[in-house]
């Protein structure tokens, strides 16, 4: 994924090409922003934001840095999507600066999750849920990471945010309250999926083939959805869990 070609530019007339691209992206990232609203209106948005009955401190930080992203997410597809590129551009680096907030408050509330386990009866079937948000944060890391660096070439950069997005909207679905989603981790996992479905889709109808960065992008966010699986019922996971327990944070 270090060098990811452009989309040619001579393709078949009947093909759409990139024609469509600040719609396309636009468009889903307004899709993100419903999955999210929709799983967290309730007991976020709904609540009240900062007055939500949240556990602790750092989820309401979280729940704000996670918003922000969002809300900043809409604003730099806008910003494309009307031509204002080098706002786009001067605007990044913050968004490069939140992205690693985000990986920040997704591992200090999983530390804050484990704490809180202590007291709960069913303590060790929670912490090997607690490789959910270790395993996200490292693949939001990851691709937030790459887009950053391939910023440069723009069909990889905004593939990889929207991949990197999708998976973080996992902890959304699985507070859908659908019967198939809610409380069920794999499911909403594979319910994220749709938006690398949708790219995929969109990649070949433009241009007659995938691009290089939904391809690599997509099967990196479903092997590390998958990882988890195997590492959470692991006695070294656990011991690392406890660990996080034993720093009180």
């Amino acid at each position: 994924m270090a060098t990811v070609k452009e989309i040619p530019a001579n393709l078949p007339k009947h093909l759409p090409g990139r024609k469509y691209d600040r719609q396309f992206f636009f468009a889903i990232t307004l899709l993100l922003v419903v999955v999210v609203a929709i799983g967290f209106g309730p007991t976020y948005y709904l609540a009240g934001v900062f007055r939500a009955p949240l556990p602790s401190r750092i989820v309401h930080i979280h729940g704000a840095v996670f918003s922000t992203w969002m809300i900043l997410l809409v604003v730099q597809t806008g910003l494309i999507s009307t031509r204002r590129v080098e706002w786009h551009r001067k605007l990044g680096v913050a968004g490069f600066v939140l992205a690693c907030g985000m990986v920040l408050t997704v591992l200090l509330t999983a530390a804050d999750f484990a704490m809180r386990a202590k007291a709960k009866p069913n303590s060790e079937a929670l912490l090997t849920l607690l490789v959910v948000p270790f395993t996200d944060a490292a693949a939001f890391a990851v691709l937030a990471g790459l887009a950053y660096a391939l910023r440069k070439n723009a069909a990889a950069h905004k593939r990889l945010i929207i991949i990197a997005t999708a998976g973080l909207t996992r902890a959304a679905l699985v507070r859908w309250h659908v019967p198939i989603l809610f409380q069920h981790q794999h499911a909403a996992y594979t319910a994220t999926y749709v938006f690398l479905v949708l790219l995929a889709t969109y990649d070949l109808w433009s241009t007659r083939k995938i691009h290089r960065a939904t391809i690599w992008g997509s099967v990196f966010l479903i092997l590390m959805g998958q990882i988890g699986g195997f590492i959470g019922p692991t006695a070294p996971w656990h011991a690392f869990a406890h660990w996080v327990q034993s720093l009180g944070v």
